[in-house]
């Protein structure tokens, strides 16, 4: 069989979509493992939960900051696509808001540790906020937008203050069990609300 045998790709094609499957499911389970046990926590309990050997998590990412940066650009993507589709499913702008909401106070409650896993590589620290602004600014601007648009939230209410008071909101979470963000996020919404919205 010669390279450019076309009966040759199929398995190049089926190796590499295993390899992008393994891929997910590693980033899904690292995900999983960072919200219960931070960011430090054993590759070998993430190995496990993904149903991967070691070897599989080391081929894909080298090291700990690798794995780590992975899963934020990974879960920085999610969100950024949820937006759109939450535009067009849900019943209101301003209810894609608060599910969109809910799916970034998600990424920042796994996000807990991220500095402190880079904080010897502050470049690659610094170029994944920036990411992270860059995807996740025009997702949450159109959702506001339309939410002001339909008249369920009143203007003048900045993406970069709202994402930056929601994320302030999450600090402190996982040193105060009697402390729930989500409960004050809530009320910072029903301020931004035009009088009458429920």
């Amino acid at each position: 069989m010669t390279a450019e045998d076309p009966a040759a790709d199929p398995p190049s094609r089926s190796k590499r979509a295993d390899a992008r499957r393994n891929r997910e499911t590693v980033l899904t389970a690292a995900a999983e493992v960072f919200v219960t046990s931070g960011v430090d926590a054993p590759i070998r309990r993430i190995a496990d939960r993904a149903g991967v050997g070691m070897a599989t998590i080391y081929r894909h990412f080298p090291t700990r900051a690798d794995l780590v940066t992975a899963v934020y650009q990974h879960q920085i993507e999610a969100c950024a696509e949820a937006g759109p589709r939450l535009a067009a499913d849900a019943d209101s702008p301003l209810d894609a808001l608060r599910q969109w909401i809910d799916l970034f106070v998600d990424f920042l409650v796994t996000k807990h540790g991220l500095a402190d896993a880079l904080q010897s590589d502050s470049d690659r620290f610094a170029a994944l906020h920036a990411y992270f602004l860059d995807r996740l600014l025009p997702v949450c601007a159109q959702l506001l937008d339309a939410a002001v648009e339909a008249g369920e939230i009143r203007p003048g209410t900045q993406p970069y203050e709202l994402m930056r008071g929601i994320g302030n909101l999450c600090i402190g979470r996982d040193n105060d069990p009697r402390y729930d963000p989500r409960r004050l996020i809530a009320l910072l919404l029903q301020g931004l609300q035009r009088s009458g919205q429920a």
